[in-house]
């Protein structure tokens, strides 16, 4: 198992201090989100790319992936009843899955709750197919640049689209493409999920579906800051096999960015050394 950093937890430093101080905590990579490298991430070039993943693995790091993918550029929605604004999210999906490729990541996770809201007047079916058509295409373009496209479940209180991982597995299915796969994000499952987390990873691991799995508590901080207990999650990685990433992404940061990637490196890489 590898553990990284979803960035924006840092995205107050400039990327190589984003580095240096995730690889000073016991990191061994980074997780970014697009929108932290710029304003218009799809169009970024592939020299520039070159250069923020020569500063990533400088500070003996690797990135891992992209994740929280449609933020930026402003408009962008998969679901909306306009086919100019899908086909413009489209094309800014496949674009990031050259962009991972290019970072040397391996895993997209599509959570993007804004972008995949069932649009007034539309009906939860419709906005469904919308989506499935969308994560169709976007399987074919991981499949060019040899990523994977994971269509993250997102609580309720986020979205109304794929809000367990059974919906996303019966989507990955139904789509039937080996580079399009689902993930287990631990704030989430323990929102929505009837099983605690560690029976999703015995129950939904050995079918090869899940690709990824981030680390955050419920109460949105970071995994050791809250209720959830991420020993039994561990311990079922290990009884599994895992042999990914997990990638810590807190959303309240206590007391500080630093500070919570500083707790959760040490809380889980003390977990992972006495699994082991």
């Amino acid at each position: 198992m590898r553990m990284a950093l979803c960035n924006e937890v840092l995205a107050g430093m400039p990327l190589q201090r984003q580095c240096e101080l995730a690889a000073s905590l016991g990191y061994d990579g980074l997780e970014i989100a697009p929108f932290t490298l710029s304003e218009t991430p799809q169009m970024i070039p592939t020299a520039e790319a070159a250069k923020i993943r020569a500063t990533v693995e400088a500070a003996g790091l690797v990135v891992t992936g992209l994740h929280w993918l449609l933020v930026k550029p402003d408009g962008l929605s998969l679901t909306d009843p306009d086919a100019t604004v899908r086909a413009r999210t489209l094309e800014v999906m496949t674009h990031l899955t050259g962009l991972c490729a290019e970072l040397g990541g391996a895993v997209l996770v599509h959570g993007s709750p804004k972008q995949r809201q069932i649009a007034p007047g539309d009906s939860h079916a419709v906005a469904l197919a919308r989506l499935k058509d969308a994560l169709a295409q976007v399987a074919l373009a991981a499949a060019r640049v040899g990523v994977t496209y994971c269509i993250e479940p997102l609580s309720r209180k986020e979205t109304a689209l794929i809000n367990t991982v059974a919906e996303a597995a019966e989507l990955v299915r139904a789509i039937d493409h080996p580079n399009l796969r689902t993930m287990i994000d631990c704030s989430a499952a323990g929102l929505t999920e009837t099983l605690p987390v560690p029976a999703l990873i015995d129950e939904w691991l050995p079918t090869g579906l899940i690709a990824h799995l981030q680390v955050n508590d419920p109460n949105r901080r970071g995994p050791g800051q809250g209720k959830m207990k991420f020993a039994p999650i561990i311990a079922a990685l290990r009884r599994r096999n895992y042999a990914g990433t997990i990638a810590v992404e807190p959303f309240d940061y206590s007391p500080d960015g630093a500070g919570v990637a500083a707790f959760s490196a040490g809380y889980l890489r003390g977990l992972i050394e006495a699994s082991s």
